[in-house]
């Protein structure tokens, strides 16, 4: 489990260091780094708890799309990740609006976290 804390807090630091839509405080202290694990860990926890239920209530769209529908889910994990994080206070933030820009940001941002979390996981012999 701590393998996928630290795959998830690679993948989401590396989009926050590529994507201007993602900001953290401090990014190359100490505190960065704690704040990026525990960044980790909520994404890994909300994806544990959360994603299969998404994935059930769904499916028929998932299917009727063609499987292209897990990408606004990924992408909501993402946004339901942002806002846990500002609940509890965390100086990790994911700016979205409803404008081109916010929504190609967190395309581009559910983008580089599956694709850094996938290669990161094969890296690392992460299953």
């Amino acid at each position: 489990m701590l393998k996928r804390v630290v795959i998830n807090a690679i993948s989401i630091a590396v989009a926050t260091a590529l994507l201007p839509q993602l900001w953290l405080a401090n990014p190359w202290s100490v505190r960065g780094v704690v704040t990026m694990l525990v960044v980790g860990a909520v994404f890994g926890v909300l994806n544990t708890v959360v994603l299969p239920l998404f994935k059930v209530l769904t499916g028929c769209i998932v299917l009727l799309t063609f499987g292209l529908f897990l990408f606004v889910i990924n992408a909501s994990m993402l946004l339901l990740t942002a806002w846990v994080c500002n609940q509890f206070g965390l100086a990790w933030h994911l700016d979205f609006s409803w404008t081109l820009d916010g929504v190609i940001g967190l395309a581009l941002a559910t983008i580089i976290v599956s694709a850094t979390s996938f290669l990161v996981a094969k890296f690392l012999g992460d299953n």
